[in-house]
């Protein structure tokens, strides 16, 4: 098993940054691939960027396209999300995910591992 660890998030004003972090626990993940998703009140789950370990690979969301930065530090097992000029559409709980098949996807099915989610409120 793999456990994920999001750490975090908090209560921000619209322009400002947070810095998110998960760290990752468990067996070895060997073809990792991990993302981050979010899911504002209301509404579903979203995909908002992805990181591949072998090759550093990386997607974002077009709605964080810019304004976010995904990056892994591999001897810690831990991957972040720098948020910057937040905006309030951009409130939601926080998902760290990975999967263990190098499969780099913007679904939530394609990811076996979740973290419990962390908080980010971006206030007007």
């Amino acid at each position: 098993q793999v456990q994920l660890v999001e750490s975090g998030g908090g209560l921000v004003q619209a322009g400002g940054s947070l810095r998110l972090s998960c760290a990752a626990s468990g067996r070895t993940l060997r073809r990792v691939v991990m993302a981050w998703f979010r899911r504002a009140p209301g509404k579903e789950r979203e995909f908002v960027a992805v990181i591949r370990w072998s090759d550093s690979y990386i997607y974002y969301s077009d709605s964080v396209k810019g304004r976010f930065t995904i990056s892994r530090d591999n001897a810690k097992n831990m991957v972040f999300l720098q948020m910057n000029s937040l905006k309030p559409e951009d409130t939601a709980v926080y998902y760290c995910a990975a999967n263990d098949g190098n499969v780099v996807s913007t679904t939530t099915i394609a990811y076996d591992y979740w973290g419990q989610g962390t908080q980010v409120t971006v206030s007007a």
